[in-house]
C-alpha cells in the first residue's frame, strides 16, 4: 500500500546521522519514501551504502571527530547541492569504562540475594568512559549541527529555511538508564531549545524526537523476560518499531510541521508524560 504521506518532503535534500542500521536505518528509509533525497552518514560507511540506493547516499562519518564531520557534509552539499534537513540520529548508550559492568554485577548480586550488593554507576565511571559517550551522543550532535546550519546559511537564498530533528530519549525524561547516556540526552533537548530560538530568524527549525524502549540490534539479543519487562513500563506494553519513530521524525522534517519548533515528540508508548 502506497504511504498516504509519500511526497510530503519531494525535492528536500536530507542527512540521517547513524543511519547504517535501527531506528536511523528506518528514519533514512522513510524520508525517502517520502520524496527526500537522503544521505546516510554512519561509522561503518560500506552498512551506510547499503540502506538505500542510489541516487541516495551512504558516506562514512566519525561524529566524534570535526574533521570528518565537516568532510562528509561538505561531500553532501557537492552531490546534493544544499541540505534542507538534518536527522541527529547518532548516539551509544554505553561504552567501556562508564561503569555499566559493574552496575549489572551489582544487579546481579542482589538477584542472587546478596543484601549488600549495590548496583552502583557513578563510582565507578571513569573519565574516558564519560566522554566516550558524550562524545558521541551529544558533542557529535553539535558538530553535525554545526556542519549543517553552515552550508544552509550559505544557500543562494540567504540560508532561509531548513529543519533539524534531533533524536533524544525518553530516558532524558524519567533518567532510567545510564548515567552519561541520560546526561547527553538531557542535554540534546537543551541544545534543541537554544538552537530553535538562535536559527528562527533563518526559518530553521529545530525540534527533537524522545523515542521510547525500542525493538532495534540493541534489544534484539536480550532475553525475551527482559525485553517483556521493559515494555511493561509503557501504557502500551510493547516496544516501538522504529517505523513508528521514524513518521514523527518525517513529520517534524516537513511542511506539516511547519510552526513547531522548540518542540519535542515523546513517542514512547506512554511510558513517560511531559
Amino acid at each position: 500500500m502506497m504511504d498516504p504521506m509519500a511526497g510530503r518532503l519531494a525535492g528536500k535534500r536530507a542527512v540521517v546521522t547513524g543511519g547504517a542500521q535501527g531506528i536511523g536505518a528506518a528514519i533514512a528509509r522513510r524520508l525517502a519514501a517520502e520524496g527526500a533525497r537522503v544521505a546516510v552518514l554512519d561509522l561503518d560507511g560500506a552498512r551506510a551504502a547499503a540502506v538505500l540506493d542510489a541516487p541516495h547516499l551512504g558516506l562514512a562519518c566519525d561524529v566524534t571527530d570535526s574533521a570528518s564531520v565537516d568532510a562528509a557534509f561538505a561531500a553532501v552539499a557537492e552531490a546534493f547541492g544544499r541540505i534542507d534537513v538534518l536527522v541527529n540520529n547518532a548516539g551509544i548508550g554505553s561504552a567501556p569504562g562508564d561503569g555499566m559492568a559493574e552496575y549489572y554485577a551489582g544487579q546481579a548480586a542482589q538477584a542472587a540475594g546478596d543484601a549488600g550488593a549495590r548496583a552502583d554507576q557513578t563510582i565507578h565511571c571513569t573519565d574516558a568512559g564519560w566522554s566516550a559517550v558524550l562524545a558521541v551522543t551529544l558533542d557529535g550532535v553539535f558538530r553535525c549541527s554545526r556542519a549543517a546550519v553552515r552550508i544552509m546559511a550559505a544557500r543562494d537564498d540567504g540560508g532561509q529555511g531548513g529543519a533539524i530533528v534531533n533524536i533524544g530519549s525518553t530516558a532524558a525524561l524519567a533518567g532510567n538508564g545510564p548515567v552519561p547516556y541520560v546526561t547527553a540526552k538531557a542535554a540534546v533537548l537543551g541544545l534543541t531549545r537554544a538552537m530553535a530560538r538562535e536559527l528562527a530568524p533563518r526559518g530553521i527549525r529545530v525540534n527533537a524526537v524522545n523515542p521510547g524502549a525500542t525493538e532495534t540490534p540493541i534489544y534484539a539479543p536480550l532475553p525475551q523476560a527482559v525485553k517483556d519487562a521493559v515494555a511493561a513500563d509503557s501504557l502500551l506494553k510493547r516496544l516501538a518499531h522504529p517505523d513508528e519513530v521514524a513518521g514523527a521524525v518525517a513529520y517534524l522534517a516537513s511542511a506539516d510541521a511547519s510552526f513547531a519548533t522548540g518542540s519535542t515528540i515523546n513517542v514512547n508508548g506512554g511510558a513517560w508524560f511531559s
